[in-house]
């Protein structure tokens, strides 16, 4: 299962719980925080995906983390898939 942490509005936070889906896990599904996690759904699953959308704070990624240690014995593993480099300079007038 993959938990993706935004709002409803955010086209990329859907984007993520989509792409969950056709890369072949059986469920995503969207939250906006740790109130929202479906501990009843959690039973049986034995690897958790957990991912935000570009503009959820990491205060939340860190809030459902700690909701879910406090229900589950975690082994968190990050992992990085692409590595941005990309530098955007200030206009000449702001300089």
């Amino acid at each position: 299962m993959v938990l993706v942490i935004g709002a409803p509005n955010s086209s990329n936070s859907m984007r993520l719980v989509e792409v969950s889906l056709t890369s072949g896990c059986p469920e995503a599904h969207l939250i906006t925080g740790h109130a929202d996690i479906p501990f009843k759904k959690l039973n049986g699953i034995s690897t958790l995906g957990l991912t935000a959308g570009a503009s959820a704070p990491e205060s939340l990624m860190e809030e459902v983390i700690e909701e879910l240690s406090t229900h589950f014995s975690l082994a968190i593993e990050e992992v990085v898939h692409t590595t941005e480099s990309v530098e955007f300079k200030l206009p000449k007038q702001i300089r």
